[in-house]
């Protein structure tokens, strides 16, 4: 998949990973993501879609800092979209899709490792990651399926994490952390909340 990777990102990482503002940086990434996605949606199904979208993306950060014991930056955000994908194509909002449907048991198999040790399957994206009370439901438009419109999906990113830097550039894996990072930097976090 290709993502973009920036020093947002690295800031977000250092919010949700700390005390305080963990929370406060949890809530912004879910807002934007449920906002990004629901942009794409068509917009007749926006709405029924929108506490879905808030329940799995709030799950998806748990995933995320499980993903970080186990790989880069990069690669631990990736698996969190890799997740909203399989989500989109079981309720067959293709619409949504960032890679088309043919590649799903591609970047299942990159993850493989990681997916299986927490029970996440391209059937169940949350696996253990899925709060106890459940994902609010959303209606599925599974026709969608018999022939799926991806306006929004880039094909041929399956092998790897392809990232685009913030001058355009487009790296394999990821670039390194900055050392000058912090929680503040973070859109929405407020900076009299970080403790120091």
């Amino acid at each position: 998949m290709k993502i973009r990777q920036n020093v947002k990102h690295f800031a977000f990482k250092a919010a949700l990973t700390a005390p305080v503002v963990g929370e406060m940086a949890n809530d912004r990434l879910v807002d934007m993501h449920t906002g990004i996605f629901l942009d794409r949606a068509d917009e007749a199904h926006r709405e029924e879609r929108r506490e879905h979208l808030d329940e799995f993306f709030d799950a998806t950060m748990d995933t995320y800092l499980a993903a970080l014991d186990y790989m880069p930056e990069a690669e631990a955000r990736e698996i969190t979209h890799v997740q909203a994908n399989f989500d989109f194509y079981n309720h067959g909002w293709t619409e949504m899709m960032e890679f088309p449907a043919d590649e799903l048991e591609a970047h299942y198999e990159r993850y493989r490792e990681f997916f299986a040790d927490h029970a996440i399957t391209i059937d169940d994206p949350l696996g253990e990651f899925t709060p106890a009370d459940g994902v609010a439901e959303a209606p599925s438009t599974p026709e969608k399926l018999d022939d799926p419109d991806h306006p929004h999906a880039e094909g041929g990113f399956a092998d790897d994490v392809y990232v685009e830097t913030a001058d355009g550039e487009v790296v394999i894996g990821g670039q390194e952390e900055p050392e000058d990072v912090s929680p503040e930097d973070a859109p929405g976090v407020d900076p009299d909340e970080v403790e120091g």
